[in-house]
């Protein structure tokens, strides 16, 4: 149940994002428990908004597991945890069919019924309109006026090939604070070695231009510009050259080639004494470092100096402190929920950004500090290979006034 809703409090909002394809993969096993952690978030922080953005819908392959999609939207829409939320709008990209347009995202947006004064932006009609009900919009060729999505552009993906990337904003009104939500997915690093060539990594690059080209997307001349929130699987990696010359300072590198291609496939780093042991494996689908706990003590703090990807963005783009370990590679063995895979470097690679203006909707001297939540969901439970990660604040009451006017003379009931 959300906390009564006052005047003088403002609006509870939690923000969660998830990559979500482990669970399409595995639904017999893993939607429960992750549904439970999810839920268990809601009822801890009580909002009266709540945002989920999922990457990966589906899974691998969307066409072969759109019934367990459906039961996804089904268990989330009739759960008593989110019983008294009696508005929801969600938005399921099914374009499948198509790889120049699906992204395999989804946006889900839950109302609590004791927020009265909420309305959400109609990008055709480019105005304002109340929400009501619960809808389920299947984003598909024609698209709904009430979402913009896009996929990058080809050029934008590496070698050309097309992947499921892009982004879908939505655009919310609470009384007179009106912002914008953008689910993202960024590129992932296709391979280890490649990564490791040269600081900052080839596709710190890529991820760069295509963060790049959703900002100017949300920011550019077509509608006014408002606070927003940008959150998502962003797949920023820590910076892998820099850290293993770190991790294996002591350590001798020896080098695997294709005898076919003469191309280095496998790294490996191996202690001139302590019996020549192997410190740290490194293949194109393969990072096996010696000490796990590196990356899990104290949160793995140590390493985030090597989280550099958005000091690029350090004046559009701000963050809260982070102070949850890594949230990917996790293993999807329940005995192992802590665990890291052994195939990719961990790294944060789900976050939950924010322009200047909204972050100032955030961070309010009347906004407790312990009202404000940056963290991750079901630590100790498997959640697939991405934990998800959550923000909780209060809107306070009265922010966004100065834009009253705007945002009022647009609305339609």
């Amino acid at each position: 149940m959300a906390r009564k809703l006052t005047a003088a409090q403002g609006a509870g909002i939690l923000l969660v994002t998830a990559n979500v394809g482990s669970l399409f993969e595995n639904p017999g096993t893993l939607q429960e428990p992750w549904l439970k952690e999810l839920y268990k978030t809601v009822q801890t922080h009580k909002p009266h908004f709540l945002a989920v953005h999922c990457q990966e819908l589906g899974g691998k392959s969307f066409n072969a597991t759109v019934s367990y999609v459906k039961s996804f939207v089904k268990a989330l829409l009739s759960s008593d945890a989110l019983k008294e939320f009696s508005r929801a709008c969600i938005y399921l990209d099914e374009n499948y069919e198509s790889e120049e347009l699906f992204t395999a995202l989804g946006s889900f947006y839950f109302i609590h019924k004791s927020l009265k004064n909420i309305h959400q932006f109609d990008f055709n009609a480019q105005e304002f309109r109340k929400v009501s009900g619960k809808e389920i919009c299947a984003v598909t060729l024609g698209g709904s006026p009430m979402v913009e999505k896009e996929k990058f552009p080809q050029d934008y993906f590496p070698e050309g090939k097309w992947s499921r990337k892009g982004f879908i904003r939505t655009r919310w009104a609470l009384g007179d604070c009106a912002f914008d939500l953008v689910n993202i997915h960024l590129f992932h690093d296709a391979n280890n070695v490649v990564a490791w060539q040269e600081s900052p990594s080839l596709y710190t690059g890529i991820r760069q231009k295509a963060l790049e080209f959703v900002l100017h997307r949300i920011t550019d001349q077509r509608y006014e510009k408002l606070p927003y929130f940008l959150f998502g699987d962003f797949n920023f990696r820590l910076d892998f050259r820099s850290l293993i010359e770190s991790l294996c300072s002591t350590a001798t590198m020896q080098t695997v080639t294709n005898t076919d291609t003469n191309v280095v496939d496998e790294l490996m780093f191996i202690e001139s004494d302590n019996d020549r042991k192997v410190v740290l494996e490194v293949g194109k689908k393969i990072f096996k470092y010696a000490d796990q706990n590196v990356f899990r003590e104290n949160n793995g703090t140590s390493l985030q100096e090597y989280d550099k990807e958005l000091s690029v963005f350090k004046d559009r783009l701000h963050e809260l402190e982070i102070s949850f370990p890594p949230s990917y590679p996790y293993s999807e063995d329940h005995s192992n929920a802590k665990q890291y895979m052994t195939t990719r470097c961990p790294a944060w690679c789900d976050r939950i950004l924010m322009s200047p203006s909204a972050k100032d909707l955030v961070v309010k001297p009347e906004n407790e500090e312990k009202s404000i939540v940056y963290d991750n969901i079901g630590p100790n439970v498997c959640m697939g290979d991405h934990k998800p990660v959550f923000l909780s604040f209060r809107l306070p009451a009265g922010a966004g006034k100065p834009n009253a006017n705007k945002h009022k003379c647009c609305v339609v009931q």
